[in-house]
């Protein structure tokens, strides 16, 4: 079927934390919410029509999980990514940032040091200081708008600490990273070591050409060392329903994992999640397909509308995620002032480049997952933002 992606779907009465929470974070109603990482399209149709069956059951008890739930996430990493993975060293959990933070209380102690490579997801600093662990910086280096990996600074950093949270594809610049990238890093957190722990939800939104590699496929002693988070949440619009998988290495690490939910009693889906994973990863290809394209088209949208109209904002255009990184250095701010402008001036509600590296000035996050309107909409009150400003 085909889809219908510039429609505009009001989201105001359906408890959206993207609109509800718009006075929580940015003190007021009045901007347009293009931060929290969901998307303002409907799920792809099997989907729906999974869940309106499920409701109509009308019985919502404890839920089982059929055999047939990880067999669909196997078969579409498979499909997707070529990747084989054995179903007795996978594990549900709740979400993909849940279960990274589970793993730095099991893996590591108190005081312990984990490295991530920054700008980054900034969770990734949640997680780890939420148990008393020490964040580590492998800094990425910005050249030419492009930002790479200073992998003198990563060995260093590596001899220290006793995980590395690798963000793969990278958010928010979007990195699809290559083998040779992915093998280097992990070849230097074996040699001293590391637990490598790769977040792949993004995996399936990718653009350009490029070809995700899950961590885990690079090779089979690389395989038998990292742990990879995957989930179809970010790629369905699903993340409400709360639901990812956990590869692991072993069952002895698997185990550790396991025994940390379980002692919290948590190991089950919800009624819905389980339903709508499977439908997903069997029928929500077709959508997924046209996403992609249409998420494109507003990449070069925003690229085109800021090269000519607004030059003092430099747009990086995503490989992966539907993530854009601006480099808003041109207008001269500083960081609480770029906030206040782009939020009274320009009325958008961005999140700030400084919470995803904290020694970062003068970068915003745009979530471009939205109808094409709503973006020009958003990049016409941003011009007239910076013109009035000049």
């Amino acid at each position: 079927m085909k889809y219908d992606f510039d429609q505009v779907i009001d989201r105001s009465a359906n408890r959206a934390a993207k609109y509800d929470e718009r006075i929580k974070k940015f003190g007021t109603n009045d901007v347009i919410p293009l931060w929290v990482a969901d998307m303002d399209f409907k799920t792809a149709q099997p989907i729906i029509d999974a869940l309106k069956s499920k409701a109509e059951e009308g019985i919502w008890g404890y839920t089982s999980r059929p055999d047939s739930y990880f067999d669909a996430i196997c078969s579409w990493q498979q499909r997707r990514n070529g990747w084989q993975i054995d179903k007795s060293l996978v594990s549900w959990s709740l979400g993909v940032v849940p279960a990274l933070s589970a793993i730095v209380k099991v893996f590591t102690n108190p005081d312990d040091k984990v490295m991530i490579q920054t700008p980054v997801y900034s969770e990734f600093y949640d997680v780890t200081e939420a148990w008393g662990r020490v964040v580590v910086e492998n800094q990425l280096v910005e050249q030419g708008g492009r930002w790479t990996i200073d992998f003198a600074d990563f060995e260093r950093k590596a001899k220290e600490v006793k995980v590395f949270l690798l963000c793969s594809p990278h958010n928010p610049l979007g990195i699809v990273w290559t083998k040779e990238q992915l093998k280097k890093m992990a070849d230097i957190c074996i040699a001293n070591n590391v637990l490598l722990v790769s977040d792949e939800i993004h995996s399936d939104l990718i653009f350009h050409g490029k070809k995700h590699i899950p961590t885990a496929t690079v090779s089979k002693e690389i395989a038998g060392k990292v742990i990879s988070c995957i989930s179809g949440t970010k790629t369905f619009n699903l993340a409400g329903l709360q639901a990812s998988t956990t590869v692991f290495p072993d069952l002895e690490t698997k185990e550790r994992f396991d025994r940390f939910w379980t002692n919290m009693d948590i190991h089950r889906n919800n009624a819905f999640s389980s339903v709508a994973m499977e439908a997903a990863f069997n029928e929500g290809e077709e959508w997924l397909e046209q996403l992609l394209i249409y998420l494109d088209g507003n990449f070069e949208y925003v690229r085109s509308f800021c090269e000519k109209r607004i030059p003092q904002i430099k747009v990086n255009v995503p490989d992966a995620t539907y993530l854009m990184w601006l480099d808003c250095r041109g207008l001269n701010m500083d960081n609480e002032t770029l906030r206040t402008f782009m939020i009274e001036k320009a009325g958008l509600g961005l999140n700030e480049g400084y919470t995803f590296g904290r020694s970062l000035s003068g970068y915003m996050r745009l979530n471009a997952a939205c109808p094409r309107s709503i973006l020009e909409q958003a990049m016409k009150q941003l011009k007239e933002a910076v013109d009035a400003n000049t």
